[in-house]
């Protein structure tokens, strides 16, 4: 009996037969799934207009992608499953989200990566204005950058941590990789803008291949690419997505003098992150301006075999030779073994501010 010919022998017309079959398949499974998540939440959180976003909020992609068995890249995968989540979101309740803007900054790209296009994603002007924007309720996240591999933490983010602390319900570890976007060709360019941050991550390079070119800092990567986009002889460092936006080719790609060089969000909400056994707790405290208060509250740390993922000391907003210090642990503030250690580390500090806890993520971009 002669075997099935496999589906690559098939005519054309009968390949083009099935593959839309299998679209149909898609399509009404995707519509099934987004019904399913529209009853389960509003079941769940009757009235409530939280309950979309929590299911944006509780969504683990990297489960997901370990299943994966290929060809699609995990990095196709993760996309097109964070844009039917966004969607099956927007079903329940538009969910509005405050960036550092303008569009297709790095800031906008890990909103995207976080909650996908159909979110509604607000561009404000300053870093202050995201907090700003959360703390009226004009949107129902914010979206900041807290830390970069190449130029550490972002003083910006941290200050507003410290005069207006605000829940910390998840993070986006974004790969930074910038290009030089324009409209002619290397040897042509004689001006390089970009924000501060992307020219420092970039300056062995520039010092290297365009030494003679002109630095120019802009507001934003975006509004760096809007700018060369008015002159052949101006280049910018900013994402293939701003190129894109403006017109503009990638002169060269991957110019940054880090290749792992990642940008930290954190995603700022109303509420913390709900257990997900794989989670991180950042905390914020003072001490007593005395010998010993520092090395006391460490201590707490290592006592508790306590995990610390990142910790910065940051200057107290009006005052002087006062210090605030921000510690990042393994594990979420509800476990009892993390219940124990935080009464401790309080009888250690003035002050101690639990700032959310979050499910560990791995660098994506």
């Amino acid at each position: 009996m002669p075997s099935k010919r496999p589906a690559n022998h098939l005519p054309r017309e009968q390949r083009a037969a099935s593959l839309a079959e299998l679209d149909q398949k898609i399509l009404k499974l995707i519509n099934q799934r987004a019904r399913l998540t529209r009853t389960q939440t509003t079941s769940a959180n009757p009235g409530s207009n939280a309950s979309g976003t929590a299911v944006i909020q509780s969504t683990d992609f990297d489960d997901l992608l370990q299943a994966n068995p290929g060809p699609l890249h995990d990095r196709c995968v993760r996309s097109i499953f964070r844009e039917l989540t966004s969607g099956c979101c927007a079903l329940v309740t538009a969910t509005t989200v405050a960036y550092l803007g303008p569009p297709y900054s790095y800031s906008h790209l890990a909103a995207l990566e976080r909650f996908g296009s159909s979110a509604e994603l607000v561009p404000v002007s300053s870093i202050a204005a995201v907090f700003a924007e959360l703390a009226h309720q004009h949107t129902d996240f914010g979206i900041v950058p807290i830390e970069n591999t190449t130029d550490g933490r972002v003083v910006d983010t941290l200050d507003m941590f410290a005069r207006m602390p605000t829940n910390i319900c998840g993070e986006v570890q974004l790969a930074i990789h910038h290009n030089l976007l324009g409209s002619g060709k290397r040897q042509d360019v004689r001006e390089v803008c970009s924000k501060p941050q992307a020219i420092s991550q970039c300056r062995g390079w520039l010092a290297k291949h365009l030494p003679a070119a002109k630095i120019v800092e802009t507001a934003s990567t975006a509004a760096a690419a809007k700018r060369a986009a008015k002159k052949p002889s101006v280049a910018a460092i900013a994402s293939r997505e701003a190129g894109v936006q403006y017109g503009l080719k990638v002169i060269v790609g991957n110019i940054e003098d880090n290749p792992n060089n990642v940008t930290r969000f954190a995603v700022i909400g109303p509420n913390p992150g709900k257990r997900s056994g794989n989670d991180k707790t950042a905390l914020m405290f003072e001490i007593a301006h005395c010998p010993g208060a520092l090395a006391d509250a460490m201590a707490v740390f290592k006592r508790r075999e306590l995990n610390m993922t990142w910790i910065e000391s940051f200057p107290m907003p009006d005052s002087k030779n006062e210090y605030l210090f921000f510690v990042e642990v393994e594990g979420h503030f509800e476990d009892e073994y993390l219940k124990r250690a935080l009464l401790s580390l309080e009888k250690k500090t003035t002050r101690l501010e639990v700032l959310g806890a979050y499910r560990k993520q791995k660098p994506v971009g």
